[in-house]
């Protein structure tokens, strides 16, 4: 795997985008991580490698970026591509593209396998948390830096967390 945190870091340099590197210990859980940076977890970039299947022989790859307190919606990706099947993708895959171990994925694609799409409410906050590529450093930057060194697509692709209460219907 290519360093994804020097990459990271030399991409934010090379486009001038302020931010701040953040030390802690090692977490790569996003409600965990976002406690130890100090921030609210709707701040927090939760990025996730979606396999997209489009008829029996086109198979795509998503970055999909939401909020930390929200889920990635695998129908909504669906949806969004015409896909006839979505999942996430096999931890080995969603690694070899991402350039990095689950946990430390960037919200930004390093791979021209992976397409990236966030969901419009990462626009809700001023500054973004992410892991940089590792578990224990973490970037804070400025969201209008991200969305335009990234371009992401920008679609709903996130859902709340839905909790099934044991005997109820």
């Amino acid at each position: 795997m290519t360093d994804a945190y020097a990459l990271l870091i030399a991409m934010l340099d090379g486009a001038g985008a302020q931010y701040r590197l953040i030390d802690h210990p090692p977490e790569g859980r996003t409600e965990l991580a976002s406690r130890l940076r100090g921030h609210e977890l709707a701040q927090a970039a939760k990025c996730i490698v979606v396999m997209v299947k489009i008829g029996k022989k086109v198979t795509r790859y998503v970055l999909a970026v939401v909020p930390g307190d929200l889920l990635v919606d695998l129908e909504a990706i669906k949806l969004l591509f015409n896909a006839t099947y979505v999942a996430f993708a096999s931890r080995d895959v969603a690694e070899r593209l991402a350039r990095a171990e689950t946990g430390t994925i960037l919200p930004f694609p390093l791979s021209s396998e992976l397409e990236l799409v966030a969901d419009p409410a990462m626009l809700g906050h001023t500054e973004i948390f992410f892991n940089a590529g590792r578990l224990d450093r973490s970037i804070a930057m400025m969201t209008a830096d991200y969305l335009a060194m990234a371009q992401p697509r920008l679609a709903r692709i996130a859902r709340t967390a839905v909790f099934e209460m044991e005997g109820s219907n």
